[in-house]
């Protein structure tokens, strides 16, 4: 074995039966090869592939460390060598065509395949995308993907693509370090002593071979203290042309092709004794540093004018070239501090890298330019900062994309262009409305229309209308913004081009769903046929999430589960993944509905997240629903995240959030017996209710009203169960809930029937749910009724807590009992003083009793172990 593979054995030898099964037909594989920078992560992919190219076609392609990556950079190297089908599909720039064309290079049954992609911690987000998409469906291919990313540097992009690939084909190999007798073996017979070398390298390969190289021979040699060091002394070994040489090649990253380095050097021979040395690599494509962390090590050492002649040298070779990729380009015209060139190349570069999806880097790049602001005139600079608004969005970040948009319509105001400005104004309303605006995002739409519409049909206008008929329902105004809708796909059809009518028809298809019209659904499926044919994902994720939305409000959650995934299907299929959390904050509400809380909490609280973690559009979509589940648990939480919720809801001013979250107000106080809380709650959902379009909504509110003890007559076109509730038809309306699979709600339709039977059944749907407030509610209820022993449930199960208390319960408990006041507990435990009233109220309540001093003797009695002080 080559030294530079001591205590790799293991790790070739797994990459060689991943290799023996892709070319036996047994399968493919995805190894993921992390480790520091030097650690032998390409020597051993090297070692691999020379035993792998008699056995299956190589693929190699590697991430450069840009200022913003190349677009699909590796996958362009991976096509030069030969992969046909890749090739064509990059030359298209269309971006799902990649998608297919990687994988179809790799499914091959009659050609295995090995695709390396080398530093993939340096990848942009399209090529990330794509690894993912191919990384999941290698099982049966004939192929072996391998990745290698120093662990170090691994970025939430990255992160996320790692932990998609996972499974019995995916295998991941960390590289340790060599141990100190594999670091003596190395050393042979130099005058080092192995505890020295060992000790200055820790066992690093690559410094390893550096400190070898420059230690010399006797024992006075001066032994190099840093990796830099090392790289530095093998430097200055050389003659004065070939570190001129190596210096000038240190400001391009990765490999530089063999044309780019003689129209740099002038010819090759310069480089001969580096290459001798070590130090370089001469290949049949490209020349480069054997190993990044010395081209690093030399280019940081050279003083910044240096730097900047060498990067203009390239950015000359790279301009003078027609196929000069615009991202290398705009990298060393930044090196070079040329900034007309960044000015010039910058706008084709993030336009390159918008096209097939890596917003990050078109975001980076359109930066670049609009730091030299002052060179642009003002309207291409108010075009650019819409294009970097729009490329914000497309990553959900709703603040940036604001500020540029902020931005472009300051510069359009002052030019006085009135289709211009209204133009600009257009993303402004829906990003206003995400950032829970939605006052300031309604004007703004309004006025995009007003500014428009004198210039006449317009594809502009149509979207313009179609945003002003989104927030005009979102603001409850649903039968206007079908008007504006309409209007909108009227301006579309009249311009006869089907792109631009996907949205208009998606506002029509949506307001008419949520007004149960039978063709609403028809509308959002065209919309999104004719967004698919023309590639716009977020329209076609849009037709997804707001069908799921509507039918979640309509109560219609079997036909939530098939759209959701459906449009699960739709993200994987194209690596849409962030558009999965909005619709899975649906599917997580139906799981809720069918009774399956356990998988529907853990679900809503991870799209939900953590309050000081960002609300992002799926804490819209899931909170409420979140509060309302834990509040039916019982959660320890429960209270601060129905606090939570409210005030989100407050902030986006849409019944939309509005409603649930105060429905969950109402059974909170419900379930504590804090009739007057309850009452408040309701009031504010009458003056929701009077003019809501959903007739589900006004019958929801119209229940918890009766089950208050208030009379409430069934208005026309009540749609059931509640219907029969209100009827007090309570078996009818159980029956009705167990047939659309709603247990919950069936359980609460028993236990209102006063019949000791039918109030059993209750109990026993609401411990099988785990619904502890609601059965603490229902034992009450049989005591009442005169049943004499009454199960204690599934939760009441020790001595310590018999009444199913939570452990934030048992807390308050022991403080009541302690003689605390509220007051005094919020500031122990670090809560409000209104979140203490709420837990004071449940445990009141699954105590049964209704003061404190009841409480207090309640924990006495009922063999309720409080700890001493």
């Amino acid at each position: 074995m080559a030294v530079a593979l001591l205590e790799r054995d293991a790790e070739l030898d797994l990459l060689l039966d991943r290799l023996e099964r892709a070319v036996t037909g047994r399968g493919g594989s995805v190894v993921l090869l992390s480790g520091e920078a030097g650690i032998g992560k390409t020597t051993l992919v090297r070692s691999f592939l020379e035993r792998a190219r008699d056995r299956a076609r190589v693929l190699l392609g590697a991430c450069d460390d840009l200022l913003s990556p190349r677009a699909l950079g590796p996958l362009r190297d991976v096509a030069q060598d030969g992969a046909d089908r890749l090739d064509r599909a990059l030359r298209e720039g269309d971006r799902d065509a990649v998608l297919a064309a990687t994988l179809a290079e790799l499914a091959d049954p009659a050609r295995p395949t090995v695709l390396v992609v080398e530093d993939v911690h340096w990848a942009d987000d399209a090529t990330l995308d794509v690894l993912r998409h191919v990384g999941r469906r290698l099982a049966s291919a004939p192929s072996v993907l391998v990745l290698t990313f120093r662990d170090e540097e691994v970025g939430e992009s990255l992160r996320r693509v790692l932990g998609a690939l996972s499974g019995p084909t995916v295998h991941r190999v960390a590289l340790v370090r060599l141990s100190r007798a594999a670091v003596t073996r190395w050393a042979g017979g130099t005058h080092l002593t192995s505890a020295n070398l060992y000790r200055l390298t820790g066992g690093n390969p690559f410094y390893v071979s550096e400190v070898l190289a420059t230690s010399g021979t006797g024992p006075g040699t001066t032994v190099p203290a840093t990796v830099v060091d090392a790289v530095l002394a093998r430097v200055r070994r050389l003659d004065d042309d070939t570190q001129a040489a190596l210096e000038q090649l240190s400001v391009v990253p990765g490999a530089a092709e063999l044309s780019l380095a003689r129209t740099l050097l002038g010819g090759l021979e310069v480089l001969e004794p580096a290459e001798r040395a070590g130090m370089l690599e001469v290949r049949p494509d490209a020349v480069a540093f054997r190993h990044e962390l010395a081209r690093h090590a030399l280019e940081n050492t050279l003083p910044a004018s240096r730097r900047m002649t060498l990067h203009a040298h390239v950015l000359a070779a790279l301009r003078a070239r027609p196929d000069g990729d615009p991202a290398r380009i705009v990298h060393h015209a930044v090196g070079a501090g040329d900034d007309d060139a960044v000015v010039e190349h910058g706008p084709a570069a993030a336009r390159a890298a918008g096209r097939v999806g890596s917003f990050r880097q078109e975001i980076a790049l359109l930066e670049h330019v609009l730091d030299r602001s002052h060179l642009l005139a003002p309207a291409d600079h108010a075009a650019l900062l819409l294009a970097c608004s729009t490329a914000h969005q497309s990553i959900d970040a709703q603040a940036p994309a604001l500020a540029a948009t902020e931005a472009a319509v300051r510069i359009r105001e002052e030019l006085g262009d009135p289709v211009a400005l209204g133009e600009a104004l257009v993303p402004l309303g829906p990003i206003l409305w995400s950032l829970l605006r939605p006052h300031e995002a309604a004007r703004a739409a309004r006025r995009a229309v007003d500014l428009l519409g004198p210039s006449g049909d317009g594809p502009t206008l149509a979207v313009a209308l179609s945003w002003h008929a989104w927030l005009t329902a979102e603001a409850g105004r649903h039968e206007e913004a079908l008007a504006i809708s309409d209007a909108a796909l009227g301006t579309a059809q009249r311009l006869g081009v089907a792109p631009v009518e996907a949205l208009p028809r998606m506002m029509r298809g949506s307001q008419r769903l949520l007004l149960d019209a039978p063709d609403g659904t028809a509308d959002l499926q065209e919309a999104r046929r004719l967004a698919v044919a023309v590639g716009h994902h977020v329209f076609v994720m849009y037709t997804y999430i707001l069908a799921a939305r509507h039918l979640c409000v309509l109560g219609r959650f079997d036909e939530v589960a098939d759209v959701v995934e459906e449009g699960l299907g739709y993200t994987r299929e194209r690596e849409l993944g962030i558009y999965a959390d909005h619709l899975l904050a649906h599917g997580y509400r139906c799981q809720a509905v069918r009774g399956e809380w356990a998988a529907a909490e853990a679900g809503l609280r991870r799209v939900v997240g953590e309050r000081d973690g960002g609300e992002s559009m799926a804490t819209r979509f899931g909170l409420p629903w979140l509060a309302r589940l834990l509040v039916r648990r019982g959660s320890d939480d429960a209270e601060e995240v129905l606090a939570w919720a409210l005030d989100l809801a407050a902030r986006t001013d849409s019944r939309f959030e509005l409603v649930p979250a105060l429905l969950a107000e109402v059974e909170s106080a419900w379930l504590g017996g804090d009739g007057a809380r309850a009452r408040r709650a309701l009031a504010r959902l009458d003056d929701l209710a009077a003019g809501d379009v959903v007739p589900v909504r006004r019958a929801e509110v119209l229940r918890w009203r009766a089950r208050l003890g208030e009379e409430v007559p069934v208005p026309d076109g009540c749609p059931e169960p509640f219907a029969s509730g209100l009827r007090g038809d309570w078996a009818g309306a159980a029956v009705r809930w167990r047939e659309r699979g709603e247990p919950y709600e069936e359980a609460l339709e028993l236990a209102g029937s006063d019949e000791v039977e039918a109030t059993r059944r209750a109990l026993a749907i609401l411990d099988d749910l785990g619904a502890v407030p609601a059965a603490a509610r229902v034992r009450r209820r049989l005591r009442e009724l005169g049943v004499a022993v009454v199960p204690r449930g599934p939760v009441a199960t020790t001595r310590t807590n018999p009444y199913g208390l939570t452990e934030r319960q048992l807390d308050i408990l022991v403080r009541l009992v302690r003689g605390r006041t509220n007051a005094q507990i919020a500031a122990e435990l670090v809560l409000s003083v209104r979140t203490v009233d709420h837990h004071v109220s449940a445990v009141l309540a699954k105590l049964g009793v209704s003061s404190r001093s009841e409480a207090v003797a309640a924990a006495a009695q009922g063999d309720i172990e409080i700890p001493s002080r």
